[in-house]
């Protein structure tokens, strides 16, 4: 019984292992409760590099180079919606829809397909976004209302932290 146990705790480590990697986690803790007096505690962490961890303001950049895309095919507003763009934040749109959960954000529902919307598209209420994968559940982010998306601030594949700016819809 203890080896079935060993081997057991030896899996759940490596699959522990395995989300850090997955999900690019620098830290993660774990107390496993098998009875009375018998518990695994875990924790399983790993340095990042230096370029990894600038990349997490990059993709909050993200927002100023989504609207040069819709701006350069309106010609006019382009240097009033840059402007705006760089003094408004996202978060505080009120068409903004943000991340219920921590995990990855996929535009699309399987790699190589079209993606859920593009900038342009009109939703209905509902519909969904974009998937947010968290502890390898794919969670389908649905328009809170209907609209028309204006900005996608998020890159398919980016990590997503609770309450990150994902679309702007109006």
């Amino acid at each position: 019984m203890t080896k079935t146990s060993h081997e057991a705790d030896v899996a759940f480590i490596q699959a522990l292992a395995e989300l850090l990697r997955e999900h690019d986690l620098t830290e993660l803790q774990v107390k496993r409760e098998y009875g009375e007096d018998d518990s695994l505690d875990v924790r399983v962490s790993r340095s990042q590099p230096a370029p990894v961890v600038a990349q997490a303001p990059t993709t909050m950049q993200i927002p100023a180079y989504a609207p040069a895309a819709p701006a350069a095919g309106g010609g006019a507003p382009a240097p009033g919606a840059n402007a705006e763009a760089g003094v408004e934040d996202p978060a505080q749109h009120p068409g903004a829809v943000t991340s219920p959960m921590v995990g990855t954000a996929y535009l699309q529902p399987e790699p190589g397909s079209d993606a859920f919307v593009k900038v342009g598209d009109s939703v209905t209420e509902g519909q969904t976004l974009l998937i947010v994968e968290a502890m390898k559940t794919m969670n389908h982010i649905p328009a809170p209302r209907a609209g028309t998306v204006k900005r996608i601030l998020v890159e398919d594949a980016s990590p997503v932290e609770y309450g990150t700016p994902l679309m702007i819809l109006e």
